[in-house]
C-alpha cells in the first residue's frame, strides 16, 4: 500500500537524524514490484541505511538477492535499524548491523571490513548518511556545527569509499546521495546544500578518476522526501507543509527513490559513470 498522497502532519524530533517509528504518517518503504534477481549474489553496503531512503532501498535491494551491510548512527536508531534487517531477512536477504559515526574514519574502515569479512567480498557501495539543521541566519551557523554536517555528509563518503575501493572489482558501483538542495540550494539548510555541492562534484571527479578500473560512480539528488531527517531538521509548522510546492504537490516517499539507486547499482546501467538521477517531484532545476 502507498502512502503517498497522506501529508505530513505538523511535527518535531529533538534529534539527528530522527527515528521513522516516530514519524506520522510513517513513510512508504515498501517495494512496488516483484523481484527479478539483479543482485543475485551481489554485497552492498548502506551508510544510513536504518530509515527513510536507506531503509527503502535495502529492502529492495534485499528483494533482488543482496547481501546488506547497513550503518546507523547510534543506539538512538537501534530500533530503525533492528526494523530494517527484519524487513530486509522478511525478503531473504542476509544482514548485518554496525552503529557508529561515519565521519570518523576507523568506523567506515571498520564497516567495510565487516562487509568483507561476512560476505567474502564487495560490490556496491551507497552513501547516504547525512544530517541536515535548520537555520534562517548564515551569520548564525556555528563552526561546530559546519564541521559536524560537513564531517558526515561529506567525510563520511570519502571515508566509506577509501576504505572500500581495495575490495572492488571490475562493475562495481559506488553510488553517493546528493540533493536538488546542490543544484537550487536551499536557504534555511545552508550547510547541509553546501556539502551536497561537494559530493555532486565527488561523483564527477571520482567517476573519471575509477573508469579506467571499470568501476561506476553515479549519484541520486532526491527532491523533498519523507524521511526522518524532515521532522528532526525542521520547525513542526514547516513540517506540516513539506513538499507542498514540488511541481507534483507532495513530498516524495522513500520507495519512490530506491528504485533510482537499483538501477544504478545493476548492471542495468552498465554505460552510466559520472552521472546523477533525479527523483524529485517534477522540480526541472536539477540536472
Amino acid at each position: 500500500m502507498t502512502r503517498a498522497k497522506e501529508a505530513p502532519v505538523a511535527q518535531h524530533q529533538d534529534r539527528q537524524p530522527g527515528s521513522e517509528a516516530e514519524m506520522d504518517p510513517p513513510p512508504d518503504y515498501e517495494p512496488r514490484y516483484p523481484g527479478a534477481g539483479r543482485l543475485a549474489g551481489k554485497v552492498a553496503i548502506i551508510t544510513g541505511g536504518d530509515s527513510g531512503i536507506g531503509r527503502a532501498t535495502a529492502i529492495l535491494f534485499a528483494r533482488e538477492g543482496a547481501h546488506l551491510g547497513i550503518l546507523y548512527k547510534n543506539m538512538d536508531e537501534e530500533k530503525d535499524a533492528r526494523k530494517t534487517a527484519e524487513l530486509v531477512e522478511r525478503e531473504g536477504g542476509e544482514c548485518f548491523l554496525l552503529a557508529g559515526d561515519v565521519g570518523k574514519e576507523d568506523v567506515a574502515r571498520s564497516f567495510v571490513d565487516e562487509a568483507v569479512r561476512k560476505f567474502g567480498g564487495l560490490d556496491i557501495v551507497i552513501c547516504g548518511a547525512a544530517e541536515q539543521h535548520f537555520e534562517t541566519g548564515f551569520e548564525n551557523i556555528p563552526e561546530e556545527q559546519i564541521e559536524r554536517t560537513f564531517r558526515t555528509n561529506v567525510f563520511g563518503q570519502f571515508f566509506v569509499i577509501q576504505a572500500a575501493l581495495p575490495h572492488l572489482k571490475e562493475g562495481a558501483s559506488i553510488i553517493c546521495i546528493t540533493s536538488v538542495t546542490a543544484y537550487r540550494g536551499q536557504p534555511t539548510l545552508l550547510d547541509y546544500s553546501s556539502t551536497k555541492g561537494a559530493i555532486l562534484s565527488l561523483v564527477r571527479a571520482l567517476s573519471s578518476n575509477l573508469a579506467s578500473k571499470s568501476i561506476r560512480v553515479n549519484g541520486v539528488a532526491p527532491g523533498p522526501i519523507w524521511t526522518p531527517l524532515i521532522p528532526a531538521s525542521f520547525p513542526a509548522g514547516k513540517v506540516a507543509e513539506f513538499g507542498k510546492s514540488a511541481p507534483l504537490g507532495r513530498p516524495g516517499q522513500p520507495n519512490e527513490v530506491a528504485p533510482s539507486l537499483l538501477f544504478l547499482a545493476c548492471e542495468d546501467s552498465s554505460y552510466m559513470s559520472g552521472q546523477v538521477l533525479h527523483p524529485n517531484g517534477g522540480d526541472l532545476i536539477g540536472g
